[in-house]
């Protein structure tokens, strides 16, 4: 089918497009530029437009004969989600109710859209199921949780058919090195680590290393995109199959520690990777696992992907391609 993937030029967007193309179905990538990168998009036609352009987005909807949106396009750097609260509600939730509306209009009732563990907030137990209380400490959180609750409430009334896709941390890049992760400014800790290692950068800093962990350092689950671009269409082959409309957990269940990242990209890359300790960010908790069962049993998807491979996809990206685009 002709699939919308707003946001299609970012990073999960891109290697979803990819991941649509190579199963057969032809990615309409709908996106504004103002995060993601005209070279990402390789695989079917590209729409340069934004969300507050109904017109457009219909006229996209009706022209191309769109059977499923993929929906990617958010901003989502937490802590400008607080500073900037305005720019997270206007674009992660207007912008979506302006989609939302505007495929009811033209007849499309079928979405995947790009959910986050932020909408968890601090975790009280672990690992985190999708029946976990959902409590987000900051803006970009209460705006993917409030596109959530107007899924649901759109299903309900209208029959829109949904999948909510909560993210751990995505990480790695494309195998074959068509696409990986640019991002203005970086903030992910495996390219920064990378950046480090090869001298492109000041040191890595480890915010807090006195967290109730093994080490000291927070643990987070990281999760390849392309795992991640697979999860993608596995849900919407759920939704056209008649599944239950409802949101997923997508990680590995397996937690890694900052120094235990930082010790698979020296072993990896053979270089050192400079480092300073620094004080904990605010609102950082110790650790945030996935439990992805639902996924697995629902969906019939898993990871193939473990710490090595994301960070060797992820060096050879930065070694490469990563170089010379913007």
């Amino acid at each position: 089918m002709r699939v919308l993937v707003t946001g299609g030029a970012g990073y999960i967007g891109s290697h979803t497009a990819k991941a649509l193309a190579q199963a057969g179905h032809e990615p309409i990538t709908y996106d504004n530029l103002s995060e993601g990168h005209r070279f990402a998009v390789r695989w079917g036609p590209f729409v340069e437009g934004d969300l507050a352009d109904r017109t457009l987005l219909a006229h996209v909807l009706a022209g191309y004969r769109i059977g499923a949106v993929i929906h990617f396009a958010a901003n989502a750097y937490v802590g400008e989600s607080v500073t900037n609260p305005s720019k997270y509600y206007r674009n992660n939730l207007v912008n979506t109710l302006n989609l939302l509306d505007t495929m009811r209009d033209a007849g499309v009732d079928r979405i995947v859209f790009s959910s986050t563990c932020a909408t968890y907030g601090d975790p009280q137990t672990l690992p985190l199921t999708e029946e976990h209380p959902q409590s987000p400490v900051n803006p970009y959180g209460e705006t993917k949780l409030a596109i959530e609750r107007a899924l649901h409430w759109y299903g309900r009334a209208y029959g829109l058919k949904w999948a909510a896709l909560r993210y751990f941390n995505a990480a790695g890049a494309d195998p074959d090195g068509d696409i990986g992760e640019v991002h203005h400014p970086e903030t992910h800790l495996i390219p920064l680590a990378l950046a480090a290692a090869a001298g492109q950068s000041e040191p890595l800093q480890i915010f807090g290393t006195d967290y109730p962990t093994g080490d000291g350092t927070a643990i987070r689950d990281y999760i390849h995109v392309t795992d991640l671009a697979g999860a993608h269409l596995r849900a919407l082959d759920h939704l056209t199959g008649g599944g239950a409309s409802r949101a997923f957990n997508l990680g590995t269940g397996q937690g890694y520690s900052v120094r235990e990242v930082l010790d698979t990209v020296a072993r990896v890359t053979g270089r050192t990777v400079p480092a300073r300790e620094t004080d904990r960010r605010p609102g950082d908790p110790p650790s945030l696992v996935a439990d992805p069962t639902a996924a697995r049993k629902s969906l019939g998807w898993q990871t193939e992907h473990d710490m090595d491979s994301i960070v060797a996809t992820a060096w050879k990206w930065f070694e490469g391609a990563a170089q010379h685009v913007s």
